[in-house]
Parts: C-alpha cells; structure tokens; sequence
C-alpha cells in the first residue's frame, strides 16, 4: 500500500491544463523531490494534494483513503501538512505562540500546546527566539518557523514548498540537518526544491515536472543522468 498515491490528476483552468494525467506514490518514511523549470506545475500539484484545489479528474490517496476534495484543514487532521514557498507568520505574534497555534490543531488544552511549541522549537532551533515578534525574523528563522507550525500539527506528512530558497550556505546546511532528523522520526517528506545541491542529497526518488506533466521519475542519479531532464531543466539549474 502506497502512503500517498497521485493518480492521474488533472487540473483546468477554464481550457488551460495547470497539470495533466500526473500519477506516482510516495512509500512510508521516504523523501519525495519534486522538480522542474517555474510554471512546470509544482506548486499547483502540492495545492491539489492539501486541498486547496479539488483535480479536474483523478484522485488523491493518503493512506489509501480518497482525499481529493477534501478542504485543507481536514486533511491536516488527517495528517498531511505543508509549507508555503511564501512565508506568512502570524506577523504580530511572537514565534512561541505562531507555533502554539498550530499545536492547538491537536493539542488538548494549553498545557499540552505549550508543551508540544516547546518541544518544536528546540528541535528547529528556534529556543532563543520564542518571544521575539515574528515579523521581526530574518529570512532563515521565518522558513525554519514555518516548518515548525507545520511539524506542530504532528503530521506524517509533510509537504515542503521551496523551505530552501533565499537561505545561505550556512543556513541550508543546518536546513537540511532538520529535514533529515525529521526524516529519522519517521515522517515522510516531498519536497519542491531548486536548490540541486538540497534535493539530490535528501531525495529517496525524485518526480520532474514540465509544463504540468510528468517527464520523468526516478532516483537521483537517473535524474541527474537523464537527457530530457537535462535539456528541459537540470542543465539550466545546474549552472545558475
């Protein structure tokens, strides 16, 4: 049983296909990239998985369970959360409660909130700055905030849209030390990423996208190796 299966998902609109006839499956524990040049669709498929679109035709399966259609904040419960590309805190709260909020997704009462922001916070780093107003936070600690409302949900799923992008090398090394830890807690991740360097080391298997379809699918190093990734995509990014 696959943990999360795409199956020929299709989304219009009005007569322009955004994405067409996309299917794979993401295994339990594994690290999903997903890449491919700006407009390929990425954003838009991660939009259909947590529900912010409903597909044109196709279905979704997370744990083997239909969850196309599904507002999003239903199928957070059910586990699945994501980033966005464009980080949005609660820009007048302080980063202990940005994540409290999210805790209260689960959470049972304050006690236990506060309990679960704790935990989060340390385990992105983010212990020192937990009174600080978020909007107040460089570029690096509002990502790495961002994943933390996201992991406050306790998802076994994660979905990660572009949690790299703008961060310096230093930033990104300690980026992709949390992604792996929480790798090691046994949540899943797909990941959209065009930082090369992020999504070869962290991807189990990686899907390539090109104006909304699929074009390839595979591990790194057949990804790395493929022709028509290369000329529609790879070689490009390769060499910005």
């Amino acid at each position: 049983m696959s943990f999360l299966e795409v199956k020929k998902v299709s989304l219009f609109f009005g007569g322009l296909a955004a994405i067409k006839d996309i299917s794979f499956s993401l295994a339990k524990g594994e690290i999903l990239g997903l890449i491919g040049p700006n407009g390929a669709g990425k954003t838009t498929l991660f939009n259909v998985v947590n529900g912010f679109y409903k597909p044109s035709r196709g279905d979704v399966l997370f744990k083997d369970r239909s969850i196309a259609g599904l507002k999003p904040h239903r199928i957070c419960r059910r586990g699945l959360a994501r980033t966005f590309q464009v980080v949005k805190p609660l820009q007048r709260m302080s980063v202990h409660d940005n994540v409290i909020a999210s805790a209260f997704l689960r959470a049972r009462d304050k006690k236990q909130a506060e309990e679960l922001a704790r935990e989060v916070l340390e385990f992105t780093g983010l212990s020192d700055d937990r009174d600080v107003i978020s909007k107040g936070l460089p570029l690096g600690k509002r990502k790495r905030l961002e994943l933390a409302r996201a992991l406050a949900t306790q998802p076994e799923l994660l979905l990660l849209d572009e949690s790299f992008a703008g961060l310096n090398a230093s930033e990104l090394d300690v980026s992709m030390g949390i992604i792996r830890q929480i790798k090691d807690k046994g949540i899943t991740i797909m990941i959209i990423e065009h930082h090369m360097r992020v999504i070869m080391a962290l991807s189990d298997r990686i899907v390539v996208l090109n104006y909304g379809e699929k074009i390839a699918e595979g591990a790194p190093l057949e990804i790395r190796n493929n022709t028509q990734v290369v000329e529609a995509y790879l070689g490009e990014a390769q060499g910005a």
